[in-house]
């Protein structure tokens, strides 16, 4: 990093609860700003938010809203970064997008600075950096360390997901169906197939003809693609709960060589990101209700699988608005400044 008068940063999608979050972020990071341009649609136009107590007006996200522009964060929804993604690059900003738009094109990196940030450096590419799926980041947060010890053969993975991941309307169903529960009223649902209060869903994201989600793919090709292994096997089974913040995981794996849980504990204790949650005997393991507002993953419950001769299960916990969103791309932003953008 060099500018020492800041970086010009734009945030698409500020209005929303991930561009609010990367707000947050790079606030309490103390991201060195020269600029912070605040952009949304037409009718957030004027919208005033604040960023360290002064407020800022937000102007209309357009394809001429970049010139000047150092880095773009988008979380503005997959439409939006197709076409305003490619004109904020053409301008000379940095994109990264938290859209699942560009993740899976070959020419765009798909990054978690704890897992592969070398590949930051092929935003020359296409000028656009994509972040991960929630559930895949912090799963591959905690999955690292391991990997690089031991390698990795099969991972096995259900997730129990927030309803906050689908949206604000979802956050404010799961809020009116605590309230006519308590009246005594009927339940109604229209965000959900099926009432999310009391319930597990299934069914995160469309069906596929192989039978499994559109979340759960992104999870097996995702992995893949961040770790830079075709080879490892990846099934995900992905579930929406009434949890308003926090995704939670229970991750099973099989390694290629022999490592103890008590060896795995010993690497996330110092692993980057991580938070080791992990004496059972106390109570103490990763809960939704902790991990909210914080920046790490947390990972416990870690314990050797007796079914298999290199097994090991985990259960890992993290803020899908913040890691999941809004500081990994603020991450990724920390990065391009230090080592790419002069």
């Amino acid at each position: 990093m060099s500018r020492s008068e800041g970086y010009n940063i734009a945030v698409a999608g500020a209005t929303g609860a991930v561009g609010g979050a990367m707000l947050d972020v790079l606030e309490r990071r103390n991201f060195p700003l020269k600029e912070l341009r605040l952009l949304a649609s037409e009718r957030s136009v004027g919208k005033k938010l604040v960023f360290k107590g002064k407020e800022i007006p937000v102007q209309l996200l357009s394809k001429d809203s970049f010139t000047g522009i150092d880095v773009a964060l988008f979380s503005a929804g997959g439409s939006r970064s197709l076409e305003f993604a490619p004109a904020a690059a053409a301008a000379g900003a940095v994109v990264v997008d938290n859209s699942s738009a560009f993740r899976m094109d070959p020419d765009i990196p798909l990054v978690v600075p704890e897992v592969n940030p070398q590949d930051i450096a092929l935003y020359t590419n296409r000028g656009i950096i994509a972040n991960p799926n929630c559930s895949t980041i912090q799963m591959l947060v905690a999955l690292k360390p391991i990997y690089d010890k031991v390698g990795i053969k099969r991972i096995v993975v259900s997730t129990y997901q927030a309803v906050s991941g689908t949206g604000a309307k979802a956050i404010e169903e799961l809020k009116k169906q605590a309230l006519a529960y308590a009246a005594g009223e009927k339940i109604e649902h229209e965000v959900y197939p099926h009432q999310i209060l009391f319930n597990c869903l299934p069914h995160i994201d469309s069906f596929l003809d192989n039978g499994y989600t559109k979340e759960e793919m992104k999870m097996v090709n995702e992995t893949r693609k961040i770790f830079g292994d075709q080879t490892i096997g990846v099934t995900a089974t992905t579930v929406r709960v009434p949890v308003f913040y926090g995704h939670s995981e229970a991750v099973n794996i099989e390694t290629k060589k022999k490592i103890t849980a008590a060896e795995v504990k010993a690497l996330l204790a110092d692993a980057p990101g991580v938070k080791l949650v992990d004496r059972p005997d106390l109570s103490q393991y990763p809960l939704a209700t902790d991990c909210q507002g914080k920046f790490e993953t947390l990972v416990g419950r870690i314990r050797e699988d007796e079914s298999i001769a290199n097994g090991i299960n985990l259960w890992v916990v993290s803020d899908n608005i913040l890691k999941g969103a809004a500081l990994n791309a603020v991450q990724i932003a920390e990065v391009l400044i230090d080592k790419y953008i002069v």
